[in-house]
């Protein structure tokens, strides 16, 4: 890195820099895939949770209404996901991932797990672990 040493020093410094390198990591991942990392969010959200509703899938997401409108119009386009009007609430949209959208989030699995193997390369298996444990305590309140 070119980076001043004083920054370099900064544990706040490092972190952003390795955020950005997996940042990338992941985005040329999944753009194997075709898809952002919004589409691969709401892939796994609804794989992992099940049905929601679109405005629920946004809060969970912390996806803004307008570009969560926008993430599932492409991904059903994409016969990826499905939305429905829900029978108790007709103003609201019920969001399903489809079969074609579980087999896509396989590859797309995949493929992150290809660059999170890239991406912690230079530590052991123990490192990795000690590394995700630390950063889980940084973020978790």
């Amino acid at each position: 890195m070119d980076a001043p040493k004083r920054l370099q020093g900064l544990a706040s410094w490092r972190l952003s820099a390795a955020a950005l390198v997996g940042d990338r990591l992941v985005n040329e991942a999944l753009a194997t895939e075709g898809v952002r990392k919004y589409h691969f969010r709401v892939l796994v959200a609804l794989s992992d949770d099940g049905p929601l509703s679109q405005a629920e899938l946004g809060r969970r997401l912390a996806i803004d209404r307008s570009d969560m409108a926008a993430v599932a119009a492409e991904l059903e386009q994409r016969a990826l996901l499905e939305r429905t009007r829900d029978d108790r609430d007709r103003r609201r949209n019920v969001v399903t991932i489809t079969s074609e959208g579980q087999a896509a989030l396989a590859r797309m699995d995949d493929a992150i797990k290809a660059a999170q193997t890239t991406l912690l390369a230079p530590l052991s298996s123990a490192e990795q672990r000690q590394l995700n444990e630390l950063l889980g305590r940084l973020i978790e309140p």
